[in-house]
């Protein structure tokens, strides 16, 4: 995320206490001491298999192959210390088998592991905003529509996170102004990590996830890009499955002229 726009979309994200996407969003996993002691000794702890190669003293190529049936994508994580904490790098779509990571830290440690992530995805909605950038006048405004929030349902049904009965249903989105829309659905979901929200700007090609919010969320303001204008958005509930093993690898000293 970039700019003011995405600014104030972090912004809306950090006070409620909640993670952003890609680059900085933090994993809520306990350390992982026993993972950590078995992809020392070399033992694969999941179908997944992962590796790292140093390409400059601090840049981090990852590549990775094997199964997950049924996934909606992987998550990339990385720590500087054995057993965490874990912090999300990218949401990859399934076909993805890299990922770079530059500009790292000098002379540190790094851990790297990647796991599935799994639940069904609502319907989509098409959204056509009003032209015009986001103002100051916007930026102004306190949003109260936008922080992310549980609407309690009566007699609504809810499934395990991976049966289709627990996909979200009446996914609707109202344009709040020229940048912003607040999306509510119905949640049918039991036992889920979160919910993503994804979009597919119009003529893009697949859906990817622009916010990460709790369980049992069922209403969230997105204050978006540009691009994202003309776009079709969904939401969904999500789990992980088994991690690969870990990767690690150790910066050397920054090139001179970089940074």
């Amino acid at each position: 995320m970039s700019g003011s726009v995405r600014a104030l979309a972090a912004a809306v994200l950090v006070a409620a206490g909640l993670s952003g996407i890609g680059g900085c969003a933090a994993s809520t996993d306990a350390p992982e001491a026993s993972n950590a002691a078995k992809a020392s000794r070399g033992t694969r702890t999941a179908g997944t298999v992962l590796s790292v190669a140093r390409v400059s003293p601090v840049d981090a190529e990852l590549s990775w192959h094997g199964k997950a049936p049924g996934a909606a994508g992987r998550i990339v994580e990385f720590a500087t210390e054995p057993g965490g904490p874990w912090t999300i790098l990218t949401y990859a779509p399934l076909g993805q088998t890299t990922y770079r990571h530059p500009d790292l830290i000098p002379k540190t440690h790094f851990s790297y592991r990647v796991r599935p992530y799994y639940g069904p995805a609502s319907r989509a909605v098409d959204v056509t905003l009003p032209k015009g950038s986001f103002t100051k006048a916007e930026q102004r405004q306190e949003h109260r529509w936008a922080p992310p929030r549980t609407i309690r349902r009566a007699g609504v049904r809810t499934s395990p996170i991976r049966r289709p009965s627990a996909t979200p249903t009446d996914l609707r989105a109202t344009v709040m102004h020229a940048n912003g829309i607040r999306f509510t659905w119905t949640d049918h979901a039991e036992g889920e990590r979160g919910y993503l929200l994804e979009d597919r700007p119009r003529g893009g090609g697949s859906f990817h996830p622009v916010a990460v919010l709790d369980p049992d969320i069922n209403s969230f303001g997105l204050i978006t890009l540009p691009n994202e204008k003309r776009a079709s958005y969904r939401v969904r509930p999500f789990t992980y499955g088994e991690r690969s093993n870990i990767a690690r690898m150790t910066t050397g000293e920054r090139p001179a002229g970089r940074g």
